[in-house]
Parts: structure tokens; sequence; C-alpha cells
């Protein structure tokens, strides 16, 4: 950064000239010629000379001397604002545009009340309660000036914490701290420089302003704003007087400026390459106890029940997945089927309690490995239980972080997008691992090589050096899926991993998923609408239509014998089933979206089975019985005989 600040040379004047200054000012008592209060009657108004390299003032004390040691007050007051400015703005901005809420209302209300009264007003009253403090008044327009930073960090965290790499960090089990510092703070650094600069700039003239007109510092102590006031009284004498002051506040504040500017363009372009700092090692939290499972069968490590997700409307809420039930043993694999916009990957984020949008869970029990995830809102529980509810959210909360990412691993669609482009490869997986599993930095960095070697990358001590930027999609989407398992999770969650890849790579990475089942002995959860990779993958079949499940069963009863028209009808329309010559059959209409489901069973308008009864009360979840079930009324027509 250094080297390229060099080859800017408006940086490099800009900033040489501060550190000058800066220097200059604060060494004022080394080396100034004298006493920045020594009168000398016999030599008032005295142009520039030997003896005084920029001439006396009105009571002959040497120009420089003052200009250096006010230069001291001056900065020090515009440091005080600063530091301010950047304490109480870019914390609130980063908490306010992360966490979406009572708090980011709240705070945005207090900041459009401060910007809507001029700042003057009240650094007035301050004065009049504070005469002559500079602290007082600095520390308030450090306070005035908060807004501006706030509302631009706000704005910036809030578009950064929608990106999907973010969303990828907050599955793998990151805290919001570590989000917040390690993949939305870095990218804001340039918007924040800028911020700084320009206020740093405004302190400096603010500063002078206020001593020129008498409510700061008070004379004889010298301070910049206080010598042009000194100069304007014997303007007519000696115009020369207010050349030093001005000129130096007025190339103070253009280099404030540019430098604003530059260190803002080459944050952006080497905020990858800056050296986080070293932390200390965190272990994983020890893991509850599990419950005993059922005496009849394998016990469940994911079971859903009667999950309901809604979604904010204007008038209300929108219900987006209605009542479903899931069930995946250790070990197993089961897919979760259906078109776009049935709520397959709502589920998968009500899971991992990372639910888009302000979409909350309104019903129903999501139970991993014995535990509850389904915990309600603080606020909820707050307005119903008070104290004790609110203390129930945050461990239900807790409970939740500790087992996503450690637990549950996710994969997610789009691996490029999901990878943070300002890290390399081994960054990222380095931090994963020591968020779950601690040790020191370089035990965790080979603890990614072995991630990268157990995905079948090529290579992996070059993988981990490469930006995401430098891979294809396959190696892109083998690296997410060593992200996922830096926590060593018992299920992974794998949400349309092969969509974006050509048939060879998405053979390859299917492959990798059923060797990595064996190996590891990890449930799986594929969400897809590939019938060949539910084939391919899968034991068991979870078909969903317009936000509720409407068939489970074996891939094999599926296939050889489904019970639910929908699930007839996708199978129907798979190319692979096409015979030539013929057109491919394709399901007339398009899934309803959520908020216009029709009555009774959601498939009716599509369905060409449907009778009358099938309109009227909500289809429950049944059929012949066993591990086969469907939604639909007609299920003993559609049983082959």
């Amino acid at each position: 950064m250094i080297g390229a600040a060099l080859r800017r040379p408006a940086l490099t004047v800009a900033l040489g000239f501060l550190v000058l200054v800066t220097i200059a000012c604060v060494g004022a008592p080394l080396w100034v010629p004298t006493d920045p209060l020594q009168q000398d009657l016999g030599a008032i108004l005295q142009p520039p000379s030997s003896a005084h390299l920029l001439g006396t003032d009105g009571l002959g004390r040497d120009v420089l001397s003052r200009l250096a040691s006010g230069g001291r007050v001056t900065l020090l007051g515009a440091l005080e604002a600063v530091v301010v400015f950047l304490a109480l703005g870019v914390p609130l901005g980063l908490l306010a545009g992360y966490h979406a809420g009572r708090f980011d209302t709240v705070t945005t209300r207090v900041a459009e009340v401060l910007l809507s009264v001029p700042a003057i007003i009240f650094l007035l009253v301050v004065v009049a309660v504070f005469p002559a403090s500079q602290l007082a008044t600095m520390i308030t327009l450090g306070v005035l000036g908060t807004p501006n930073v706030f509302r631009v960090v706000r704005g910036s965290a809030r578009a950064a914490s929608q990106e999907l790499y973010v969303r990828a960090a907050q599955t793998v089990g990151l805290t919001s701290g570590q989000v917040l510092r390690r993949h939305i703070a870095p990218a804001l650094s340039g918007p924040i420089i800028v911020q700084t600069s320009l206020f740093a700039a405004t302190a400096v003239m603010t500063d002078s302003a206020l001593a020129f007109l008498g409510f700061s510092v008070q004379p004889p102590q010298p301070s910049w704003g206080g010598m042009i006031a000194e100069a304007s009284a014997v303007i007519d004498a000696d115009p020369w007087l207010l050349v030093p002051p001005g000129v130096l506040i007025a190339l103070v504040v253009l280099a404030l400026g540019i430098l604003g500017d530059g260190v803002r363009d080459l944050a952006a372009r080497s905020v990858a390459s800056v050296e986080r700092p070293r932390r200390r090692p965190r272990r994983a939290a020890p893991a509850a106890p599990r419950a005993p499972g059922p005496s009849a069968g394998p016990p469940a490590l994911l079971s859903l029940h009667g999950v309901t997700v809604a979604f904010p409307a204007p008038h209300g809420e929108v219900t987006v997945v209605r009542d479903v039930a899931l069930d995946v043993c250790e070990g197993q694999a089961v897919g979760i089927v259906g078109e776009s916009g049935c709520g397959k990957s709502v589920v998968a984020r009500a899971v991992l309690g990372l639910l888009p949008g302000g979409a909350r869970l309104t019903d129903g029990s999501i139970r991993f490995d014995g535990r509850e995830l389904a915990g309600r809102s603080e606020r909820e529980l707050g307005r119903v239980l008070g104290a004790h509810g609110r203390e129930l959210a945050r461990r239900s909360e807790r409970e939740l972080g500790r087992v996503r990412g450690a637990q549950i691993g996710f994969v997610p669609q789009d691996p490029i997008a999901t990878l943070d482009p300002a890290f390399t490869v081994g960054q990222q997986l380095t931090e994963v691992v020591r968020r779950h599993r601690g040790g020191s930095r370089p035990g965790a960095r080979a603890r990614a090589v072995a991630l990268l070697a157990m995905v079948d990358l090529p290579d992996p001590e070059q993988v981990v050096r490469r930006y995401p930027h430098q891979l294809s999609g396959g190696m892109a989407q083998r690296v997410g899926i060593a992200l996922a398992l830096a926590g060593e999770p018992k299920l992974l969650i794998a949400d349309e991993p092969t969509t974006a890849l050509d048939m060879t790579v998405q053979a390859e990475v299917l492959g990798l998923l059923r060797d990595l089942r064996e190996r590891l002995g990890m449930a799986i959860v594929l969400i897809t609408h590939d019938w060949g990779v539910l084939a391919d993958v899968c034991d068991d079949a979870v078909v969903m239509y317009a936000g509720e499940v409407v068939e489970v069963a074996p891939v094999q009863s599926l296939f050889a014998a489904s019970l639910h028209p929908y699930t007839r009808a996708l199978i129907a329309s798979n190319p692979l089933l096409a015979r030539a010559g013929e057109p491919l059959p394709a399901i007339p209409g398009q899934v309803p979206a959520p908020g216009a489901w029709p009555a009774g069973c959601h498939f009716v308008p599509r369905c060409p089975l449907a009778v009358p009864a099938c309109s009227g009360e909500l289809v429950a979840l049944g059929g012949p019985g066993g591990a086969h079930r469907t939604r639909c009324l007609r299920h003993e027509e559609l049983a082959p005989r």
C-alpha cells in the first residue's frame, strides 16, 4: 500500500504535508525560536526577517512561534471531535445496518432529529454553558457530526449484509461480531475514510471559527482562529498577518480532502492483502447431551413437524411454507424436490435459523439431535413472558449458533457469490476452522489444506492462495463443500449444488457427496429440481408444491408408484424420459404465489384428477401407511393394482 501511495504524487504531497504540520505543531516547544507569549513592544508588526521568519504581531510576538503552538491547540480539538465522530457513528451504523429492527428504527430517528437542528445552535448553547471549553465544544461537534457517518455506514452495511458471501458466513457458524469485523467492516473502509477526512476538515474550520469569535480558546493562548481575529484588528496596518494562519488552514483542509480520496482508493484495492491481527483461538462450545431417541426404529437426527413460515407483507403476514414435516436419520440422504417457488430453500433456511427479509417461524417444531431449534424471537417472548421470555429467546439463539456450521453444514446454490471476494480461499477456510475448532493459525491453515484435499481439489496448497475470481465453477463448488465440512457437521444441507455446473462437473460433485457420506457417516438433505440428481444420491424423497409437502416416500417407491398427480407430472416431464419425436409433457399453469393459494389442495387448478371435494378442507398428509405418505384424496385410485 505504501508503494502504491508513493506512485500518486498528489496523495504523497498531501500526506507529507499533514505529517510535517503535525510534527511541527506537536514538537513546537522543542524548536520554536521564542516563547509564543513573549511580547516585544519595540518590534510590533515587523515584516518577515531573519530574526522573525514570519514577522511579529501587534504585541511584538513571533508569528511563527504562535502559529506552531496554536496548531497544537487546533489539531487537538479536531482530533477530539473526530474520535467522538467515529466512536459513535461507525459502531451504531454497523449494528443498525446489520440488525434490522427496533434498534435500527430508534437510532435512525435520533440521527434524523440531530440532522434537522442547526449545529451552530447546539454549539452556542454549549459555549454558553461551558464558556471557553474547547473540549466540551469539540465533543458536541463530534456528536452532531455522527449522523453523517451513521447514515453512510448504515446504508453500506445494509447492502453488504445482503451479499451471499455474508449469508454464507452466517451459515458456517460465524458470530455476528466476526461477520461484522471480517466481512462487512472491511468493505466500508472507503466510505468511512472519506467521511472522516471531510469531518476532520470541518472540525479544523469550526474550531478556528469559534476561536475567531472568541467562544473557544481565549487570548493570549495562541490558536489559528485566534490569530486570524488578532490580524483582522490590524488589517489596515499590516494585511500580512492574515496570510500565515489563513493559508495554513486552507492547505490543511485541502490536504485532508486529497488524503481521504487517495486512501479510499488504495483501501479498495488492497483490503484483501491487509494482514489481520492475531486473535486468541476460540474453542467450540461443548454440545448439549443428546435426548434419548424413540425405542422403535432409528432416532431422527433432524425432525421437522408442522413447520410454518410467514413473510411480512403490507397488510399483515403471508404464509409461504405450511405444515412441513420431515425426518432425517443419521447417515441418511433425503432429497427435497419441486418447482421453483415451492418453498424448498425456505425450509432449509428455517432449519439454520437464517430466514431472510423479516420472515419468521410462526408454528411448528425443529429438533436436531434432541435439541429444539425453533425458538421464538426475543421480541415475541418478551411481550408474553417479559424478561424471562427474552432470556429464553437469547438462549435459543445461542443454542442455534452452536449448532449452525459446527453440526449443520450448508452448501449454497451459487458458490462464487457466497465466497468473499476480498479474501483468499485459505483465509476464509482458516477463519471457519478456528471458529469451530480453535487452534493456532498454522494449524488451522493445515486443516484448510486437508479439507481441500478431502473434496478432491488438485494442488490444495495452490488453491488456498487463490481468490474466488480465480476459481472455476466446479472448484468454487468444492470450496463451498469444504467450508461446510470445516466444522465436521453431522448433517449437510445442499441447496441445488449442481445447478450452475455442466454435466461432467455435476457428476463429479454428486460423486463427491456420495463419497463424503460414506466416509464421514454424514446425513444429507439435498434440495434439487433434478430427478436424476435425486435418484443418484438420495434414499428418500420429499416432494413440495406451493409451500406444502405433497408426498414423502423412498426414492424407488416414488419412481415406481407415485401417489400424487403433481409427482407423476414432474416425473413425466423429465427430459430424460422423453421419447424421440414426441413433445415433452409439461404441467399446465404455474405455481400459485403465496397468499393466492387455492382452498383445499393447492394443486387443484393444475390437476387433471381434481374433483369438487379437493377444493374443500385442507388435505392432510396421509396415504396407504408406512414410509409412503401423500396429500391427495384420490391416492387409492393412483395406487398400482
